[in-house]
């Protein structure tokens, strides 16, 4: 694969929806599921042939579901939503079967491409009834499958269960607000607490709609071992607690703006797998204020105000205020069997008090707070919303760096890195975007970096794309621009901007991520840079408007033409006259006085360099038309017609006419370079050179 671009993968069969559900890392697949197929990829060879499986709804539940009124938006079919490893030889998966959800085992080694028959699939229990809303999925290795889903065929029983599997079905309480309120499940993680294992808990994120305004983030929490209340709470969750994410920024004016909506979730792991980083995207709600932030979290803050006070609503104004009131035993949201309660080994033996409680005050009085209390990045007056994080670790000579991926609703990919800037505020640069959908679609990213050569998938309803994680070569060929980029994946090796590997000899290689001064790293290769940069000749007609290109390659850099004549440079600054591009500048009426010799300057970082020199040579509007003079038929038909006549060649003066001759030598030289030579230009071209030379007496 060229590592230079995206590149979307196209199947032959018609189908919609793509959704990365698995990478196996130990069989080199990647598990896609979409509208009645599921795809399997191998990552080691990207270009074999996948292995495909269709699977349709039975015609039978297409048709029942189509009665109910649904199918308007092509939804009564079988859309594969969940793929999990069972056991070595088989995968166990899920789809929405047109709102009858089916599911069946499927062996891993299958063939090339199979139809699979719906008879062979067993329809599941209510509580997988809506695969359409499926959170992140987990199914344990002990068998039971743990998933945030909607269960009715209307949507509005929604709620966290745990199914299949050797321990009891069980799951949130129903209808009502206090624990749920229309929640939209975003993923889900299990987390050990400590050594112990029966500590082990699994934390669900999500969105819902606040019980006092609009939308909140919401983490909750509950034990793994959880089995439901003896009396009460009967094959409902004893355990479960809620808290708040926050993730706001507060303006100049001291209004705070809350990033409310939760969009996507990446848990980073850590050495300590107690101890992983938990990265949010979010947006705001409201249509007023369009924005998006990253708000980082660390699982020490979130475990603290699962361990502190309870939120109760009280007074006259009813409002929430910190539970003061007896707090009973064993403490609500406590794993039995584990550290605090050995002598618990089911929550079927907690006493009716500690029940009763959690049932009435599952949220947490204080909220989670981001690391620094501000957001890692944000967004506003754009025209676009993130939608999907992933986040790798990457080692660089002067250390570890976490890159962000970003998704957006336009189907691109931004590549951010945030670096300390001093002790109190942080540095966020955006290191390139890549367009991966020609099409405004939600993003969904999925990569395993330290495998299959750091390539990330990002998936939609379009479609399926696969790109590197890095692409130094668009960081170009001098040691200054490797150096500015400041991507931790590239480094200057001698030569060119490459992929940096610690294996890499340390005396050759050039990186400086923290700071990015080329004029400390790329000492004796700046200079020349400056020596080989060439002077282009770019050609302007009088009264026309021209371009001259300079593209920066880094989006950090700023830009200042610089226009030289007789020896002095002045900065090109003229209202009115010029109008500056990211792609350059634009002279929009040219004069005579505009020939001279124009200097593209970038400064970042306090370093300047000279990005492009352009000679621009302006012709007379005489030779322009001299140059477009009409061969001889067209010359008689004109006549015919009665045309006035054009200007003729003799008219050219010998300084004009060696322009035009170092025009059309230029000319042809670039025609040349394509792979044409002068014998393979149009005569007529050649005709009309030759009747200027004439004309000039040569």
């Amino acid at each position: 694969m060229d590592t230079r671009t995206a590149r979307p993968f196209s199947f032959s069969f018609n189908t919609s929806d793509y959704r990365i559900l698995h990478i196996d890392p130990d069989q080199g697949r990647l598990y896609l599921g979409s509208r009645e197929y599921l795809v399997s990829l191998d990552m080691q060879n990207i270009n074999k042939e996948p292995l495909i499986i269709h699977w349709p709804a039975p015609a039978q539940r297409k048709g029942e579901c189509q009665m109910t009124g649904k199918g308007r938006h092509g939804e009564c079919a079988n859309f594969v939503r969940l793929i999990e490893p069972w056991n070595r030889t088989h995968l166990y998966t899920c789809g929405t079967g047109a709102y009858k959800p089916i599911c069946t085992f499927i062996n891993r080694g299958w063939r090339a491409e199979v139809h699979f028959n719906p008879t062979n699939a067993f329809p599941v229990s209510f509580v997988l009834m809506n695969l359409f809303f499926f959170s992140s999925p987990l199914l344990h290795p002990d068998g039971n499958l743990y998933a945030g889903v909607p269960v009715d065929f209307m949507s509005t029983d929604p709620g966290i269960f745990r199914t299949m599997g050797s321990r009891p079905a069980v799951r949130s309480e129903q209808y009502d607000s206090r624990w749920l309120n229309e929640p939209v499940f975003v993923h889900m993680k299990q987390i050990p607490d400590s050594a112990e294992r029966n500590d082990d808990k699994l934390y669900f994120f999500f969105r819902e709609k606040s019980l006092d305004s609009g939308a909140g983030a919401s983490p909750s929490v509950l034990a793994r071992n959880d089995e439901g209340g003896q009396k009460s709470l009967v094959n409902k969750w004893t355990t479960f607690l809620k808290a708040r994410l926050v993730c706001s920024v507060m303006g100049d004016d001291g209004v705070e703006t809350f990033f409310d909506e939760l969009r996507d979730v990446f848990i980073q792991p850590n050495q300590d797998e107690r101890s992983p980083v938990v990265y949010g995207v979010f947006s705001t709600s409201g249509s007023v204020f369009k924005g998006s932030a990253v708000c980082v979290y660390s699982m020490a803050d979130i475990r603290n105000v699962f361990n502190g006070p309870f939120a109760h609503k009280h007074g006259h104004n009813y409002q929430w205020t910190t539970y003061t009131g007896k707090i009973p035993y064993p403490r609500p949201g406590t794993c039995p069997g584990g550290t605090f309660t050995p002598g618990l080994k089911s929550t079927k033996e907690f006493s009716d008090e500690a029940v009763n409680f959690i049932r009435a005050h599952p949220l947490m009085y204080h909220p989670v707070y981001p690391i620094h209390k501000r957001p890692l990045v944000v967004r506003s007056g754009v025209d676009y919303r993130f939608t999907t994080i992933a986040v790798d670790q990457v080692d660089a000579v002067d250390g570890r760096y976490e890159v962000l991926f970003l998704g957006t609703d336009l189907g691109t990919v931004q590549k951010v890195i945030v670096l300390p800037k001093d002790p109190t505020t942080m540095e966020e640069l955006t290191l390139e975007e890549v367009e991966v959908f020609r099409v405004n679609t939600f993003l969904k990213i999925s990569f395993r970096p330290q495998h299959f050569n750091q390539q990330l998938y990002a998936s939609s309803e379009a479609g399926l794309t696969q790109m590197s994680l890095h692409r130094c070569g668009v960081y170009g060929k001098a040691c200054s621009d490797c150096c500015l980029a400041r991507d931790p994946y590239c480094a200057w090796d001698g030569e060119n901007c490459s992929a940096f590997t610690q294996a890499t000899k340390r005396r050759s290689r050039r990186q400086d991520v923290k700071h990015g001064d080329p004029l400390r790293q790329c000492r004796g290769y700046n200079a020349k840079v400056e020596r080989r940069l060439q002077e282009k000749v770019q050609f302007g007609v009088e009264g026309s408007s021209t371009f001259l290109e300079c593209v920066p390659r880094s989006p950090q850099a700023t830009i200042k033409w610089l226009y030289q004549r007789e020896g002095r440079r002045k900065v090109l600054n003229r209202e009115g006259e010029v109008l500056k591009t990211p792609q350059g500048v634009l002279l929009k009426t040219l004069t005579k006085a505009d020939a001279g010799l124009y200097h593209c300057l970038a400064t970042e970082n306090n370093f300047k360099h000279t990005l492009a020199r352009v000679s621009l040579r302006i012709l007379d509007r005489d030779i322009a038309v001299a140059l477009t003079t009409p061969d001889e038929e067209e010359e008689a038909s004109r006549s015919r017609h009665q045309d006035p006549a054009a200007p003729t060649p003799a008219l050219l003066l010998e300084p004009e006419m060696r322009l035009i001759q170092q025009y059309c030598q230029s000319y042809w030289e670039q025609l040349t370079a394509g792979g044409n030579s002068q014998a393979d230009l149009p005569k007529r071209a050649n005709r009309r050179h030759t009747e200027a030379l004439k004309a000039s007496g040569e």
